[in-house]
């Protein structure tokens, strides 16, 4: 429990999938992070945390594993009256230790809003000059034939 903002970090566990999926929806209308199915919230809560306030959902945070060398920090959401209170900070610390005790060896976040990773030891790039590099392919148009000849 924390003292400054009363609050507890647990993992999540699959009976508070349904009210994690209802807590995110706002967030996913607000574009704030990407829309996913029951299914897809279920899989990714396994290594999923939440913050509760007298067993209420105030915040969420999952760690996708897709290696020994790589895991993904996603679903990261803090009620906006709960924001700036510690909460965010216990999720990704929850999610990075959980990492850690997987032999997890890089942890990354992609996010519209920095500050809360750079504040948890986030940085752009890694040791050795390495930089994450992304390209959106959902909003282009394939290639075509002439281009893909080029």
């Amino acid at each position: 429990m924390n003292a400054e903002a009363p609050f507890d970090v647990r993992p999540a566990r699959e009976s508070d999938s349904e009210e994690i999926a209802q807590f995110l929806q706002p967030f996913v209308s607000e574009r704030a992070i990407l829309p996913r199915s029951r299914a897809e919230i279920s899989a990714l809560m396994q290594n999923g945390f939440v913050a509760v306030v007298d067993e209420k959902i105030i915040g969420c945070a999952a760690v996708e594993i897709y290696s020994q060398k790589l895991a993904e920090i996603q679903c990261l959401a803090v009620d906006q009256a709960r924001q700036r209170q510690g909460v965010g900070r216990a999720l990704v610390g929850a999610c990075l230790a959980r990492a850690g005790q997987l032999g997890v060896r890089e942890v990354m976040a992609i996010t519209a809003s920095d500050s809360l990773f750079l504040s948890s030891g986030f940085q752009y790039g890694l040791p050795g000059q390495k930089k994450a590099l992304f390209c959106q392919i959902a909003d282009k148009p394939p290639l075509s034939d002439e281009k893909e000849r080029a």
